[in-house]
């Protein structure tokens, strides 16, 4: 992993996951560990060198009438019937957290539903400031997380996941994601472990 060719991806770190009111906390087994993740992601990305890597945030957003979703159950069902990470309201902007590091951080936004690689202007951007290695953190672990990492994979990244900064649904889901999903095929780490790859340079593989 090298610094220069890696990118950190932040996935959903909006109001509606993140805000002390957002209207996701109560759709998630204990909503401190949303808390928890931001609060080490806000770490991290104050441990982190200024050059490098590149850091992005794309937020989810679905349209206003949630085409995306088509007869949703479950958590989807949930995230249309409450009008959550919908275009144009409140809870789809990015988190107030983020602003100290708004200057070394690109906002990819322009697309719609449940894959942060749908939006082909994330990849675009990747391959042009020559990313090889995708490093994601944030909401939900089983499900935008996982789904971007799938993708990310499919499209040729080598991928890592920072366990210690993703929010899970439930501690069950988290635990199992991480130790028996994920590493089928992606690096499972810690924030620490990034940070220190990533001031030390790292080293391509």
């Amino acid at each position: 992993m090298n610094s220069t060719t890696t990118a950190l991806v932040l996935v959903g770190y909006q109001n509606d996951f993140f805000a002390p009111e957002g209207g996701f906390r109560d759709l998630v087994e204990d909503a401190a560990s949303l808390d928890v993740a931001l609060d080490r992601t806000l770490v991290l990305l104050g441990a982190l060198p200024a050059a490098a890597p590149l850091v992005l945030s794309t937020p989810l957003t679905f349209s206003d009438g949630y085409a995306e979703l088509v007869e949703p159950v479950g958590v989807l069902a949930a995230i249309r019937d409450r009008g959550l990470l919908r275009a144009g309201a409140g809870g789809v902007e990015t988190i107030d957290a983020f602003a100290p590091f708004a200057d070394r951080m690109t906002e990819i936004r322009g697309r719609r539903g449940l894959d942060v690689f749908a939006n082909d202007r994330l990849d675009e951007c990747l391959r042009l400031a020559g990313i090889r290695d995708v490093v994601l953190a944030g909401a939900i672990t089983s499900l935008f997380v996982d789904g971007a990492a799938r993708s990310a994979v499919d499209l040729g990244y080598r991928v890592s996941i920072l366990a210690d900064c993703t929010a899970p649904r439930t501690s069950f889901e988290h635990t199992f994601f991480c130790e028996e999903i994920f590493p089928i095929y992606a690096d499972v780490i810690d924030a620490a472990t990034f940070v220190e790859r990533m001031q030390s340079g790292g080293t391509d593989r």
